[in-house]
């Protein structure tokens, strides 16, 4: 179980992430040794829900190693059932008290609901789940793309917030912080939404 609190957790990934965007990555929990000593289970400090994106190296972009944070990806960072699940099993089982929602500019899956264009297959119940997210976006001012992605970022938010009562909960006893923020690809840098 995680003894990290919310706070310092968060401090250690926006440290991360300055390590990062400067260059200065120190590559932690990386070897052999820590490989071994996770053989009996997980103590990550932080969930990250994130996008699959390939541009987008959740542990590389906070500077973390293995075991350090719970991550769950999907197009669009979105979060279904499925999704909310596992970040309860994090907080629940595994004592997580930090969970960061991350989107990030140049998201394909933002964009490709925006143009409106026709979608086939599954991609269609991405396209739907983050059309919430662009009508938000469209009615913000400044650029709609941007706002968009802000705007999916917080709706997940909200989602995570309405998860069911362990986590109402756990954010009334404020031993759960459910944060956002964007990832900059262009500076490396995550912008905190809050």
């Amino acid at each position: 179980m995680s003894d990290i609190d919310h706070n310092k957790a968060l401090k250690m990934l926006l440290e991360g992430n300055k390590r990062y965007a400067e260059g200065e990555l120190t590559h932690p929990n990386q070897t052999p040794e820590r490989r071994k000593e996770l053989l009996s289970g997980q103590d990550p400090f932080a969930v990250v829900i994130a996008c699959s994106d390939s541009r987008v190296p959740v542990e590389s972009i906070f500077d973390v190693g293995i075991g350090d944070i719970f991550v769950i990806r999907t197009a669009g960072n979105i979060l279904d059932a499925v999704g909310i699940g596992s970040v309860q099993y994090a907080v629940e089982h595994l004592g997580v008290q930090l969970v960061f929602v991350l989107g990030h500019t140049s998201c394909g899956a933002v964009g490709a609901t925006l143009s409106g264009g026709d979608t086939e297959g599954y991609l269609r119940s991405v396209v739907e789940f983050l059309k919430p997210a662009a009508a938000r976006g469209r009615e913000m001012p400044g650029d709609a793309y941007m706002n968009s992605i802000k705007a999916n970022v917080e709706l997940m938010k909200e989602r995570l917030k309405n998860g069911g009562e362990s986590f109402r909960k756990a954010l009334e006893g404020r031993k759960l912080r459910v944060a956002g923020a964007v990832y900059n690809m262009e500076s490396g840098l995550v912008e905190m939404l809050e």
